[in-house]
């Protein structure tokens, strides 16, 4: 999961870096390397040490070096401290540019490929271990955070606006209960509901099943690629932050747009209530808005309309569209 591509916190109210502290950063192959792996995702602490086989005494002064020269930027996500790269800025940022575009040229040793690899499928496991276990009680443990009433009412006025005439397609990734493709199904001609857990799809059959025009397909994005499915519109309703690398599913996402269409997301935005980990499934606590748009750009979609939707808990819920631009030639851009 790449999660927080705009994570601020960006060297602890340091002032510029002075030249020899960037040099000393990266002057170490274990820092250098540490830069290739976070190059498209954030990672923990503990699933760094687990990648490098290092103890985190060991790794943490390699990692403070690096957050010092204003390299790493950290962000705590409920007990854990997540480190990603920061953005080059301010002083010396051409030269801060230039090294990471030799770093990432390098190749991925094969040990840090497999320690990621295995990073990637526990966190997968976490998710799909707690869908599997709390199927039934979802909906009133979400209802926790954010009521489904709201976002989804905004979401349905964010589509109206539009003023499309009716959807020739619809994919929604991770229905949950179901409880939202009833509205979709009355505003387009064939809805697909793709889940990658059986338990959630089986509800979602019960609730929507009997809507002859919708379609359920066990599997992820990368699946609906591959079986080459496509949706003028594809909706994704809090699900991002249950999945491992939220910035590859909303590429994936982009990927199973069609042409002109359009991508709908609700989330949460950026919040520090760890609870929600434990007992919603949450992976990551929510989504700082720069962040949605910077993926959106990276995947070829454009910003579109936008609502966001305070809560009285103090979680704060964006609802957001993005739209696939299409060029002179016809072509997604």
């Amino acid at each position: 999961m790449s999660q927080l591509a705009l994570i601020t916190a960006p060297n602890d109210g340091l002032a510029d870096i002075p030249l020899p502290a960037l040099f000393k950063a990266l002057g170490d192959d274990l820092r250098t390397q540490l830069l290739r792996v976070m190059s498209g995702d954030s990672f923990s602490v503990s699933e760094l040490c687990d990648i490098f086989g290092i103890r985190q005494s060991a790794l943490s002064h390699h990692l403070k070096i690096l957050v010092q020269a204003d390299l790493l930027a950290r962000k705590r996500e409920g007990t854990a401290l997540f480190y990603r790269r920061q953005i080059p800025k301010g002083c010396y940022r051409t030269l801060r540019l230039a090294a990471l575009s030799d770093i990432d040229a390098q190749p991925l040793p094969d040990k840090l490929a497999q320690g990621m690899r295995a990073v990637q499928k526990q966190r997968e496991e976490n998710s799909s271990a707690f869908f599997r276990d709390h199927a039934a009680q979802l909906r009133e443990q979400q209802e926790l955070i954010a009521p489904w009433e709201d976002y989804s009412a905004a979401s349905i006025e964010l589509l109206d606006n539009l003023n499309w005439p009716t959807l020739s397609s619809v994919l929604e990734i991770g229905p949950g209960d179901g409880a939202f493709l009833p509205a979709l199904a009355q505003r387009a001609r064939h809805v697909i509901a793709l889940d990658n857990a059986p338990s959630m799809l089986a509800q979602a059959k019960r609730c929507a099943g009997h809507l002859r025009h919708i379609q359920f397909v066990e599997g992820n994005t990368c699946d609906a690629l591959t079986l080459k499915l496509s949706a003028q519109l594809v909706v994704a309703n809090m699900v991002l932050h249950h999945t491992p690398d939220p910035r590859q599913v909303m590429a994936e996402a982009a990927a199973l747009i069609q042409p002109g269409g359009a991508l709908l997301i609700s989330e949460l935005c950026a919040h520090d209530q760890a609870w929600a980990r434990e007992h919603c499934g949450d992976l990551w606590l929510g989504f700082d808005p720069d962040t949605l748009s910077s993926w959106a750009r990276e995947a070829g979609l454009a910003d579109g309309a936008n609502v966001f939707l305070g809560q009285r808990n103090g979680f704060q819920v964006q609802v957001r569209l993005f739209h696939k631009t299409v060029t002179s030639e016809g072509l997604s851009a």
